[in-house]
């Protein structure tokens, strides 16, 4: 089974390291379910930044982003599916996703855990989820506990110890292995997200 890293426009150094790094992960991962975790982080690492993601720290007006399409990339896991549930609820109620790869996300749409451009990603530590958590200003007390959660089973780094994550993980793994359209995938992923905030109020 061969692990393909994004192509494109690389000087020759960059497409060596991208064959270096294929390497690594059939090798050391072949078959592993963090073949995908590390192919994932890996082409975070080479792929080149057009521009940088919005930081927390960044003015926005919530109103900019009403009635918007966001985009994301096919197959979403444990944080994009919990990102769309959080714009859903908290951001956008109206909120409209859809999906595509780098080079053919739609220019008017938001893009939420994408690689390089303009959007929400992954920023310093944190992940898709607490990024936008963080620049949205969403105070809510089981939300910041879902961004740990997220967090630990996206990352795979214990920074919290929250092991909740990773059941709903592995259910998306599955879901995904199966005849599932990426629509489907995400409206489950934004159900046992709803159902993870809904148990998350009796502790």
């Amino acid at each position: 089974m061969s692990v393909l890293l994004p192509s494109g426009k690389a000087d020759g150094r960059l497409g060596r390291l991208r064959v270096r790094f294929q390497e690594i992960v059939e090798v050391d991962f072949f078959g592993s379910p963090m073949q995908g975790r590390v192919r994932e982080l890996l082409e975070r690492a080479i792929l080149p930044r057009k521009s940088k993601p919005i930081s927390p720290g960044a003015k926005i007006n919530p109103k900019d982003y009403k009635g918007r399409l966001w985009v994301t990339r096919p197959r979403p896991g444990v944080d994009r599916c919990a990102s769309a549930w959080l714009i859903r609820r908290f951001i956008d109620p109206r909120a409209k996703f859809t999906f595509a790869p780098e080079e053919r996300a739609p220019a008017s749409a938001v893009p939420f855990d994408m690689f390089h451009g303009k959007g929400f990603s992954h920023l310093g530590d944190d992940c898709t989820f607490e990024t936008l958590a963080k620049a949205f200003h969403v105070g809510d007390k089981r939300v910041a506990v879902m961004g740990e959660i997220v967090h630990d089973a996206d990352l795979f780094d214990e920074k919290f110890g929250r092991k909740e994550g990773f059941g709903i993980d592995e259910v998306m793994k599955g879901w995904a292995r199966q005849d599932v359209s990426d629509a489907e995938l995400l409206e489950r992923g934004m159900q046992l997200a709803e159902g993870l905030y809904q148990s998350l109020a009796k502790r």
